[in-house]
């Protein structure tokens, strides 16, 4: 089957939407599927294309200009050009405005089956965005099919219309993220001390991600034990990296660590390092780095938001606390740090949730079924 794979984000672009789009792509590859990804880049001037192969993944990213139509215009002529000179089979679109928009209308256009994923900010913001809503439910409406990863994502999406909405959770790979031995090199290259526990974040640390709870509930943490705070990924700029500078100055004794981006596949060393792993999102997806964390054992503390409720199950494979509550943040924290019996608990049997329901072969698997089912096979 030949793929047309439309995201608005893909490696070696940062975040959870280039990392699914890379890991689909990557999986329908290994599964002998000839997969296109098109993707716009601000790397590029617009007009411009830049293809090459990776692994079994062919990629196309072209350069997006200023008019957000103009982009889509580009996007949408691409995948004509490129289906007239070798057809395609199926359009599958991550995101959707944009992706999603283009993909349904190009799979019409092309009278070829389209399925639309939806990834979380999608529906829980963009929707509330006049400027994107009727690409959204022109997405929605016309798609062949629709995906999501959370339960709570497939309702949302249905109130705005009636479809079936199919679930397919994100997978992660339990053979390269698993308990690893702590590298004491990496952590006296950190600075982490040995007396201190270490508090772990993963992914860009903004607004949405929970940045005044999870910098005013440390605060709170650092105050009944020593503890580190390792932030791994980039502070977003603007209004996010003015809060936690403002932060930094007004706590001059707190310790916290900003490693700026580092490569998906050294991530589990750095796992290895925490105590707990702490996600106090306001809204998300299902977020990979709780997956992550978990498939490496390392104890999750997250809110209720997106797809956790679908992977975290209270006191059983992690914690869940409410949205925007730092000193629950706080009073958990301490809870786990303090119990190192729960912490080897919660981290197991959050391994062996993620080995359960939450793998690679599922999520193709899944996929798989419904491409065959949409194109007769």
């Amino acid at each position: 089957m030949k793929i047309a794979l439309l995201s608005e984000k893909y490696t070696p672009d940062l975040g959870g939407l280039a990392i699914s789009t890379g890991r689909l792509g990557e999986m329908l590859a290994s599964a002998g599927h000839d997969v296109r990804v098109f993707a716009p880049t601000l790397s590029l001037p617009p007009t411009i294309n830049q293809s090459q192969r990776s692994g079994g993944v062919h990629s196309t990213r072209f350069g997006a200009r200023k008019r957000v139509d103009d982009t889509l215009v580009d996007w949408f002529e691409l995948i004509v050009e490129e289906h007239q000179r070798e057809p395609f089979d199926l359009i599958q679109a991550y995101f959707l405005p944009m992706a999603g928009f283009v993909g349904a209308y190009a799979g019409k256009y092309l009278e070829i089956p389209s399925v639309v994923s939806i990834r979380g900010n999608d529906i829980e913001r963009a929707a509330f965005d006049p400027g994107k809503f009727s690409q959204i439910l022109y997405a929605l409406q016309n798609a062949s099919a629709v995906t999501t990863n959370a339960t709570v994502l497939a309702m949302k999406a249905k109130a705005f219309l009636d479809r079936e909405i199919h679930i397919i959770p994100n997978g992660i790979d339990t053979e390269r993220f698993k308990p690893v031995k702590k590298n004491e090199v990496l952590a006296e290259m950190l600075s982490v001390k040995r007396a201190t526990s270490l508090i772990g974040f993963v992914g860009e640390l903004r607004e949405k991600k929970g940045l005044a709870t999870l910098l005013s509930g440390y605060a709170q943490i650092a105050k009944e034990l020593p503890a580190t705070l390792l932030l791994i990924g980039e502070i977003r700029e603007g209004e996010d990296r003015k809060y936690f500078e403002e932060f930094r100055s007004s706590n001059p004794n707190s310790r916290m660590i900003v490693t700026g981006h580092i490569p998906h596949k050294d991530l589990p060393a750095y796992y290895a390092l925490m105590d707990i792993f702490v996600h106090p999102s306001l809204r998300d997806g299902m977020p990979n780095a709780v997956l992550e964390a978990m498939a490496c054992e390392v104890p999750v503390i997250a809110t209720p938001v997106g797809g956790i409720p679908d992977v975290i199950k209270d006191g059983t494979n992690g914690r869940i606390i409410p949205v925007n509550d730092a000193g629950a943040l706080a009073k958990v924290s301490v809870e786990l740090l303090n119990d190192k019996d729960q912490r080897n608990r919660l981290g197991k049997e959050g391994r062996k949730t993620v080995q359960s329901a939450f793998t690679p072969e599922k999520e193709l698997e899944a996929n798989l079924r419904l491409y065959n089912e949409l194109s007769g096979k």
